[in-house]
């Protein structure tokens, strides 16, 4: 029988859409599962073998829990927005919807053309009005809400307590009160800012060698004004709940990192001559009294209130250079480290010393206040620093555990010191304060206290993770839903208004100034109310994260006109059970979408307080790619394999086979459009679940699909073939063990994401088959279920060979019988005198006499004993047998 794959695909694929075999609807008299993958951005590109891999794992999960009983819901979507669109409409002049959707179509065809289970009923695009329209109204819930510090939850801004004070001071007091304690906000923000994209990035879209990770090149820093949002009042609930989390500890710890908890104490220095004073947060307070010196970002919103005239000029020029560095330069520990002296000098709380204030660009304005207390003779950086300019440098603690030699040049200012040790030169009779001769707990403990006490300091704990910065100077994202007014005031337009659809534009370029295209949408742009007030819409549009914050909950009422969802169906589906994709997504996506979910559930939209409880991480897949002995890359294609050596066609250079990430210039890109036609698309789903554990990086084999086609074959040409099928009720034993084995594997694997090892499993029981040559229809049948989660097509054609209507997905999962896996016999190894001379198989079944009468009566045993009695014969049930001479 010859298996036609792709007749068979096309067959079931048209059959799973006509019936609307996936298609789902909230059943209270079922369980729920939701799984879900993180759904792609369509590039031009099309697909390539990296997300079927994914897509496949869930897919086998949504089938598997499908045949179990539960009400699975299985979509799929698209994260559509983005820079590569708007670059193409820059480039072309076409509009990026049109590119957008055109992608979308070929990612569809290429999805459905894999056999994926997914309820297409629900399918979402991130750039349909009706979707952004909700993106829209969760920004504006997210804007009219404040955050209870006392409750630690989001509340409605209408609920906002306003001091009398402030009411008494009129309405524009009251508004911008209010507007402060918003989670969304608009002001001045020094910003990143890519002047290759002429686009503002977020934090979290700069990488760590300062450059764009949309494009690659260096980013500036620069003042714009921006819509933010206030995430760092949601670090503590997002640090403490991530441990309830089912996620991949790595996944935990970088969001914990980027979160970046720090306890210590916020430190008021006053500045001679003004009024003003500058706050510190510091992890040590126990050090201020060796602070001999105060350095600044040159970000610093006090340092032009600070700088004398005389040093204006010198700052200026430093500021500007620290302006295009990027983090990593200005951190970097081996640099030469730069600064200015502001003219200015700080009060140290905890002794009345004047110290001078520097400005210095290793200190960053996005971690703490922006200001250090500069403890030199116990922080690297600061002891450089203070060498270099000639500072105050004062050791404040003994280092007892150091060696006679460095412990003196500690003492003495000559060395660094940045262990523990114990206090010296750590009190003041003008504050009365003295921590000398404590240990590093009581020092902290003693001095927080005391700064508290004098209302000069308080306990305090830090985040490194910043407001998030939540606009873009681009057109091809979702419009903010607000009206800039003359008067100052911010309004958001009416709900009754959204979507607020972006405008048809003639130019898609950003201006050079940094300013959005939508600057140039006049009629769209200006606005005036019933009064006769000018406004201006917001020309800013969301980033591209917007919609993927929240697109889960979409899909479980998409077609929804009236809400975002049904409640009462977010209650059934959410959250979200089994959540599957890639691990760069670590910060970015699925921090954002914990952070809005919170929101959501503190104003009472969703039901939960976490939407993915568990998530898994697929790995990536790799190919082969090629190197010359002088580290040069080869593309695939001007390479030749002789005897499995691998040599440059033109040179006859012998290269070495290595395994690389597929690009377009190695020419070792697969494309699945090319191997589903060529193997088909069982064959590759199966193969890449076969290729390794599902969360490791494989190198994609040509041969290994062969081998996995291979095995479908011999499926279809054994299972398919009636003469192969006796209709017989008795099975033999050793099939039956082996089905049993089969459904029990498989069970086991699908529930904990092990694929390769179920295939395997599937793979031997097949081979049992072709060696018996005939199995009975209930053990074809019951394979054939297994065998269908994993190759639905296959498992649909055999399922109708077999005389069954309609899809075998609306079967159930089959039960292992655990008798049959009992074992029944045992490998015993015989020893004697401890060495092992050879095995024996018996029951099971068998008492320790009757295990010893068959061992003892064995002809290898005979020989062994050579006519001697043993003195003793030991035997462990079901291990070993000993017999000792």
């Amino acid at each position: 029988m010859e298996y036609n794959f792709t007749e068979i695909e096309k067959k079931w694929q048209k059959y799973w859409e006509e019936n609307k075999t996936f298609s789902v609807k909230e059943d209270p008299d079922k369980p729920k599962y939701y799984v879900l993958d993180m759904y792609p951005y369509p590039s031009g590109s099309g697909l390539h073998v990296g997300h079927p891999e994914g897509y496949t794992a869930t897919d086998i999960v949504a089938r598997y829990k499908r045949m179990r009983g539960f009400n699975v819901l299985h979509p799929m979507g698209w994260d559509a927005f983005g820079l590569p669109a708007e670059q193409y409409a820059i480039q072309t002049g076409t509009h990026p919807a049109i590119i957008t959707n055109k992608n979308c179509d070929t990612f569809r065809q290429q999805i459905k053309s894999l056999g994926l289970a997914y309820d297409w009923d629900r399918e979402i695009n991130t750039t349909d009005p009706d979707y952004y329209k909700w993106t829209q109204w969760i920004f504006s819930r997210i804007y009219n809400a404040w955050f209870d510090e006392k409750q630690q939850k989001g509340r409605p801004i209408s609920e906002l307590p306003i001091p009398d004070h402030i009411r008494a001071s009129g309405k524009d007091a009251v508004r911008e009160y209010t507007d402060k304690h918003r989670l969304a906000y608009y002001a001045n923000a020094h910003v990143w800012y890519c002047e290759n994209c002429r686009i503002v990035c977020a934090n979290e879209e700069v990488l760590t060698d300062g450059s764009h990770e949309k494009c690659g090149n260096p980013v500036i820093k620069k003042n714009l004004k921006q819509w933010l949002l206030r995430i760092p009042l949601y670090a503590e609930r997002l640090l403490r709940e991530i441990d309830n989390l089912d996620w991949p500890e790595g996944i935990k710890d970088q969001q914990k990192n980027w979160i970046g908890r720090s306890e210590g104490a916020e430190v008021d220095f006053m500045i001679e001559g003004l009024k003003d004073k500058l706050r510190v947060f510091t992890t040590r307070p126990d050090t201020l009294f060796g602070a001999t010196y105060m350095v600044l970002a040159p970000e610093h919103p006090l340092l032009n209130k600070i700088r004398l005239d005389k040093h204006a000029d010198e700052m200026d020029e430093y500021i500007r250079k620290a302006a295009i560095k990027t983090d990593l330069d200005r951190t970097d520990l081996a640099k030469e480290k730069t600064g200015v002296f502001t003219g200015r000098y700080a009060i140290n709380p905890v002794n009345k010393e004047r110290i001078p204030i520097w400005v210095a660009d290793y200190v960053m304005m996005g971690y703490g206040t922006g200001a250090i207390m500069a403890v030199p003779a116990h922080d690297t950086r600061d002891f450089e620093f203070a060498e270099k300019f000639g500072l105050s440098i004062r050791c404040i603690m003994d280092p007892v555990d150091a060696d006679m030699n460095l412990r003196e040049k500690v003492l003495n200012a000559k060395a660094c010191w940045t262990e523990d040790g114990i206090y010296i030169n750590s009190s003041s009779a003008k504050t009365g304060l003295s921590i000398d001769g404590m240990n590093k707990e009581n020092g902290i403990r003693t001095v927080t206290e005391w700064l508290e006490k004098n209302g000069l300091g308080k306990y305090a704990v830090n985040y490194k993770i910043r407001d998030w910065l939540f606009s873009r100077q681009r057109y091809w994202g979702e419009p903010f839903p607000v009206i800039h007014w003359e008067d100052g005031e911010i309004t958001l337009i009416d709900d009754s208004e959204l979507p607020l659809r972006l405008p048809e534009l003639q130019n898609y370029e950003p201006g050079k100034d940094g300013e959005s295209p939508l600057a140039n949408a006049g009629d769209w742009l200006n606005v005036v109310d019933e009064n006769g007030r000018k406004g201006r819409r917001e020309t800013n549009t969301m980033p591209q994260w917007a919609g993927s914050c929240w697109y889960y909950l979409r899909y479980i009422d998409s077609l929804n006109t009236e809400k975002p969802f049904d409640s009462n169906k977010e209650k059934y589906w959410m959250p979200v059970d089994l959540y599957i994709g890639g691990a760069e997504h670590a910060v970015l996506h699925l921090l954002y979408s914990r952070f809005w979910h919170k929101i959501l559930y503190d104003l009472g939209i969703v039901s939960t307080d976490e939407p993915f409880p568990k998530l898994f991480n697929q790995g990536m897949i790799l190919a082969y790619a090629y190197e010359s002995p002088t580290g040069a890359k080869i593309p695939s294609d001007e390479v030749e394999e002789r005897d499995g050596r691998f040599f440059h066609k033109h040179s006859g250079t012998e290269l070495k086979q290595i395994v690389a990430k597929m690009s377009k210039s190695l020419k070792n890109v697969i494309n699945p459009d090319e191997v589903t036609k060529n193997y088909g698309a069982d064959s590759m789903r199966l193969y890449e679940m076969f290729m390794g554990p599902l969360e490791a990086t494989k190198p994609w084999s040509e041969n290994g699909i062969k081998g996995v086609s291979n095995f479908l074959n011999r499926v279809y040409k054994f299972f398919g073939n009636s003469d192969n099928i006796s209709h017989q009720d008795d099975e033999d034993r050793e099939i039956m063990k082996s089905l049993h084995q089969t459904i029990k594997k498989a069970q086991s694997d699908i529930e904990n994401l092990r694929f390769n090892t179920a295939i395997a499993q599937m793979m031997i029981f097949t081979n049992i088959c072709f060696k018996k040559g005939k199995i009975t229809r209930k053990t074809a049948e019951t394979f054939v279920l297994v065998l269908s989660v994993f190759a639905p097509h296959l498992g649909e054609e055999l399922w109708q060979l077999f005389g069954h209507t309609p899809s075998v997905s609306d079967n159930s999962w089959p039960a292992y019988d655990e008798s049959y896996l009992v074992e029944e016999v045992f490998e015993y190894p015989v020893s004697f005198n401890g060495k092992l001379r050879f095995r024996i198989e018996l029951p099971l079944n068998l008492t320790n006499e009757e295990i010893e009468e068959a061992v003892l009566s064995h002809e290898k045993a005979q020989k062994w004993l050579n006519n001697k009695t043993p003195r003793k014969v030991i035997i462990v049930h079901g291990k070993i047998v000993n017999i000792v001479l």
